[in-house]
């Protein structure tokens, strides 16, 4: 039997591990990995109220960009007014939250816009409470066309491509501004995507010249068609396009890389990896395809223009197209019916992938500043070192700590997590850094998580 003593040395033990490394555990406690509000937001969606916003935008007849801009009830100029009011109406409901504006250009001299033209884009911004100049944003196209590129007189209904998108993003400003957020939220409807992705190089330069920290851009660009060319119906998936390397990759940077890797952990490519992993906790029946390319095959969007100056962007769009339904005149031929008409949009859907729009929005919108500055060593060890700056200040109000993740070089996805606390440097005990990618993301009181973070510049979100 063990004397008084004994029993009494072991017990004062035990007492001053429960108080110290109970208290570590309490300062390292694990944030929440899902968000509730989120789930709530998901329920907040109408399809009723998209469906009332594509039937409104078809109804200008047209919204082609060199359509008539004088009419109230016809033309782009209409249109455009229209989303402005909008959301004006959605900021004054939630106190004046939202600073609505257009941002344009005259464009002239090019193939589908010969002549000078305003390319006129509406633009609102929801400002953060802790860090108001970094922004998330989601965009969509006011823009539509027929079968003649220059025909801006012809109805172009332009039903999916993309009144189903931009009534996306309206939807998303409706939803999120009754919510606070550490960061900013923009809200776009983009012009002249159908003559050469105009709108979006005006606005990118805009942000870039303003000095917006934008660090993400999801561009929706068709999101309610679920019957494809192929013959194929689906309502339960999603395309996400993202570049594999930063066009604005240097020469350098590309032979650091050459022996880093990162070919396929650009900013843009770690953010479709979040989107895929949001659908799979907050949207049920929806799973997202991870398209490693910039766009469909030879094709391009208004996330495009980003990519170009260094603001990472994705393309978030319907599964199956159906080519009858762009970019065509309005006929039936051989008892084969054409044209994007709003008999071809699926309002539901549209309402699932605005959804899925509103569930990354947010958390990204919560999340504290994205890592900066992350550096990856450990060449001939036999452990990995991972490093990155943290911010001060207020945007940095609401950081709880970071977490690391690993995986597999052939993977897909971001396999391995551990959340590490509120430090600058982790090292990856026994993993071999030839055999891994490592990556890191922040994360706020309150759970909410930056997309990862891959070290170096070819991953690089840019700075605080």
């Amino acid at each position: 039997m063990p004397s008084q003593l004994a029993l009494i040395r072991k017990f004062i033990i035990a007492t001053i591990n429960l108080f110290v490394w109970g208290g570590l555990a309490i300062a390292q406690e694990v944030p929440p990995q899902e968000l509730p509000m989120i789930h709530q937001l998901v329920k907040d969606v109408s399809k009723e109220r998209i469906e009332k916003d594509i039937r409104k935008l078809v109804s200008f007849g047209t919204r082609h960009t060199l359509s008539d801009t004088v009419s109230e009830t016809r033309g782009i100029g209409a249109a455009r007014r229209w989303i402005f009011a909008e959301f004006e109406k959605i900021g004054a409901e939630c106190g004046n939250c939202l600073e609505v504006m257009y941002i344009s250009d005259t464009i002239s001299g090019e193939n589908r816009i010969p002549e000078p033209t305003e390319v006129v884009s509406v633009i609102a911004i929801q400002r953060g409470m802790h860090d108001p100049n970094r922004y998330v944003a989601m965009s969509g196209d006011i823009d539509s066309r027929i079968s003649d590129p220059l025909n801006g007189i012809d109805d172009s209904p332009g039903a999916n491509d993309n009144a189903s998108g931009m009534a996306g993003v309206i939807e998303a400003a409706r939803v999120l501004s009754k919510h606070k957020f550490s960061g900013s939220i923009i809200y776009m409807g983009l012009s002249g995507e159908e003559q050469g992705l105009f709108g979006g190089q005006i606005v990118a330069k805009h942000a870039l010249e303003n000095n917006w920290r934008i660090k993400a851009v999801l561009n929706n660009d068709m999101i309610g068609n679920i019957t494809g060319i192929d013959g194929v119906t689906d309502n339960t998936t999603a395309r996400v396009f993202s570049e594999g390397t930063r066009d604005v990759e240097t020469p350098e940077e590309g032979r650091a890389r050459r022996f880093a890797g990162g070919e396929v952990d650009s900013p843009s490519r770690n953010i479709a990896r979040f989107i895929d992993r949001q659908a799979d906790k907050y949207i049920p029946n929806l799973d997202v395809m991870m398209i490693y390319r910039l766009d469909r095959f030879g094709r391009g969007g208004h996330h495009r223009p980003f990519n170009a100056v260094g603001i990472p962007g994705v393309r978030i769009m319907e599964t199956h197209e159906h080519y009858d339904r762009q970019h065509q005149d309005i006929r039936v031929e051989d008892g084969r019916e054409y044209g994007d008409v709003i008999e071809g949009v699926n309002f539901e859907y549209a309402a699932k992938l605005t959804s899925l729009n509103i569930v990354n929005l947010a958390e990204m919108a919560s999340a504290p500043p994205f890592p900066a500055d992350v550096e990856l060593k450990g060449a001939v060890r036999a452990s990995a070192v991972i490093s990155w700056k943290k911010p001060t200040g207020e945007m940095a109000e609401n950081l709880a700590g970071y977490k690391v993740y690993w995986r597999l070089t052939d993977a897909n996805q971001w396999t391995n997590s551990k959340y590490v606390g509120d430090v600058e440097t982790y090292t990856f005990e026994n993993l071999v850094i030839d055999n891994y990618y490592f990556g890191v993301v922040a994360v706020a009181t309150n759970g909410a998580q930056t997309p990862v973070v891959f070290p170096g510049p070819m991953g690089s979100f840019g700075e605080y």
